[in-house]
This record gives C-alpha cells, sequence and structure tokens, in this order.
C-alpha cells in the first residue's frame, strides 16, 4: 500500500485559509478493523490508522518518506482562481448581469 501525501483542503465552512499550508503524510492503513458492538464505533489494533504526520512543506514530507522508505503518492492541491468582489460592486452602472427583482 502507498502513502498519500497531500495538502488538505480548508474547511467548507469557513472563508479563512489558516491551516492550510501544510502537507500532510498519511501513512497507509494496515488492518481493516472492525465495528465495535457494544459503541457501534470503528475500532481498529493498527496504530498507524491513528497517524497522519504533519510537516511544513512538500520537500520535507518527501525527504520524510524517502529516509524511512515508504512507497508515497503526491496530491497536488487544485488551484481556485478567487475573484476579489466588493458590495458596490453589485450596483455599478455597467454591470454585466442585470439586476432585476
Amino acid at each position: 500500500m502507498i502513502a498519500r501525501i497531500y495538502q488538505p483542503s480548508p474547511n467548507a465552512m469557513q472563508s479563512g485559509r489558516g491551516n492550510s499550508r501544510h502537507w500532510v503524510l498519511e501513512l497507509p492503513r494496515g488492518s481493516k478493523g472492525s465495528i465495535d458492538p457494544l459503541t457501534g464505533t470503528f475500532r481498529s489494533s493498527d496504530p498507524a490508522a491513528q497517524l497522519d504526520l504533519r510537516f511544513e512543506n512538500l520537500e520535507a514530507a518527501i525527504a520524510y518518506a524517502k529516509a524511512n522508505n515508504i512507497p508515497h503518492r503526491v496530491i497536488r492541491p487544485k488551484t481556485v482562481k478567487r475573484v476579489s468582489r466588493s458590495y458596490s460592486e453589485n450596483f455599478d452602472f455597467d454591470r454585466k448581469l442585470p439586476w432585476t427583482h
């Protein structure tokens, strides 16, 4: 199994970009695990299932994976083109789309 190196996407409920600059090395899960019959929660005896390593940059994550002989795959983040708009642009005289109520 192959480990994944990716940059997590920000929370959909927040507009900020905090904590989205780091890279995560997610180790492959060894065992399937099971569902606890009493509580209904998922449990696993694999300690790697609870471990995700965070790195400041992509090069550090790749260097760690290579140093520990971990086969890995890098998943690049999709770039989002953000258009900054202000509230006053809703009332511009030369609007592209008509404002009708």
